[in-house]
């Protein structure tokens, strides 16, 4: 029973958890504030991984082009992190894909943007001094 809990297949029995415990030992130890790792909180952090993955997935695919494509995207996820309440701390991770020259020319227009709100605020701010 113990080797079920730890997700190990022996026997030909089937994994509680398919990603590879010892990369999410790994990543658990990365955190300064971790020092040691229970089993069980590794199985469970590693089961609950991969229930939250499957969740996105399933989400994504039916909210987006996936069905009319049967296949699921980067834009599928990218546009649930954007568009859901549920995933949006997923959209600094999973952001929408735009060309190389689309963000050069966003990044110019903002430029040009705080440039005059740079100019506007010296002026206000010299009326506000008299």
């Amino acid at each position: 029973m113990a080797d079920a809990v730890a997700g190990r297949d022996r026997c030909g029995e089937q994994r509680l958890v398919s990603l590879p415990l010892s990369r999410i030992r790994v990543i658990m130890k990365s955190s300064p504030e971790v020092s040691s790792i229970n089993q069980e909180a590794l199985v469970l952090t590693a089961k609950a991984t991969e229930l939250f993955v499957q969740y996105l997935a399933t989400y994504s695919y039916r909210h987006g082009n996936g069905k009319e494509r049967n296949a699921l995207t980067y834009s599928d996820l990218s546009n649930t992190a954007e568009e859901s309440e549920t995933f949006q701390f997923l959209a600094d991770i999973l952001p929408k894909k735009i060309l190389a020259s689309k963000y050069l020319k966003m990044l110019k227009e903002k430029r040009e943007e705080d440039e005059e709100n740079d100019t506007d605020d010296g002026s206000n701010g010299d009326e506000a001094e008299s």
